[in-house]
Parts: structure tokens; sequence; C-alpha cells
């Protein structure tokens, strides 16, 4: 399958890249620096690669970014472009891949979980869950058999070691596995898979 990889320099995005190659799959890496050049945040990014990459099958998505910005601090516009980079961009990137994927292709997105404990962690909730309604609900009008699920990834094990924890998370790699299912189950729809 040709498998259009969003997010594709990032920890979780190589891992999926990886795991996908690995399989057989050609991955087609994007990202906003790289050679293909994808920013969920300019749905036209991702028409341009359609344009000159014909045979997508899959759209995998493990960019988007967001500030956690507490509710009693921050600004409104800080806000609206958490939203705008982690939710928004990812449904506008669902629906500029529907008129190009094949009948059975699907959309892969990432919403995520953030611990309660931290703060701006309801930001972060509104993003994920908000996310996974969509993606539950948006399953139910796709046409042509078309499908997208979403991955839902705690603390990754290279992310934590970066910032200085040597315990917990999960290794990316093992991320990786929810994805290459959701890209690989024939009939797998309108879910979030949690690694």
């Amino acid at each position: 399958m040709k498998i259009l990889v969003v997010g594709a320099t990032g920890t979780i995005g190589a891992a999926v890249s990886d795991a996908l190659t690995a399989r057989g799959h050609t991955v087609l890496p994007a990202s906003r620096s790289g050679a293909i050049k994808v920013d969920v945040e300019r749905p036209d990014t991702l028409d341009a690669v359609f344009a000159t990459e014909p045979g997508v099958e899959h759209v995998v998505c493990c960019a988007g970014s967001g500030s956690l910005v507490p509710v009693d601090g921050g600004t409104d516009e800080e806000f609206v472009e958490g939203l705008r980079g982690k939710l928004l961009g990812q449904v506008f990137l669902l629906r500029h891949a529907i008129p190009h994927l094949p009948d059975g292709g699907s959309v892969t997105l990432t919403s995520g979980r953030i611990p309660e404990t931290l703060r701006g962690s309801a930001f972060g909730s509104l993003t994920n869950v908000g996310l996974e309604a969509f993606v539950a609900a948006a399953a139910r009008e796709l046409p042509r058999g078309l499908r997208v699920n979403a991955v839902s990834p705690g603390w990754v094990s290279e992310t934590l070691a970066a910032l200085g924890e040597s315990d917990g998370g999960t290794p990316a790699a093992v991320v990786a596995r929810s994805y290459v299912e959701a890209v690989e189950t024939t009939g797998l729809t309108g879910r979030t898979l949690t690694p």
C-alpha cells in the first residue's frame, strides 16, 4: 500500500514510517520541513501532495501541536492556535483527503492522553476528546468505504528521556503498532486505539 505519513520527522511519525516500511508498504514521509511538505494548518499543502503523488491509499497523521494553555491563564488566541494545530488541522486533513483516496482508503489521526494533574490538561482534554468524538461521528458519514480512526498515545519513552525523565512512557515502536493496525485492518473505523 502507498501511505502518506504526515509528521514523519517526529518521534512517533518516524517510528510509524519505519513500522509501515518494515511491513512492505511504500511510505511517503511528509512534514513541514521535509522533502514532501505538508502542514496540517494549511490544507492546501495536502492537496498539492495528492496532485504530485498519485496512488496514495492511506494517510496517517502524527502531526499537530498545541500548547497546554491553563484555563486561568494564557490568551484566547493561544487557545485558538492550539485548536487550529491539533484539532482543526487534523479535521481539515481528513476533509481534504476524502476526494483523493480510493475506495476503502483510510485516514488515521492522533489524539492523546494528558495527565489530569498537569496544568493545562483541560485544554489537552478539549482537543483530544473532541478529535476522538469527531472520528467516531465522521466514520458514519464517509463515502465509498473510506475509514477514519485515531490513535491516542500517552507519554512516549523517547520524549520523556529527552525531557530528562528516565522512567515511564511507551516506546515509540510500540505506539507505532496501533497506527499499523488502524491502516491494515479492513473494516476498522470510528475507533480510537490506545497503545
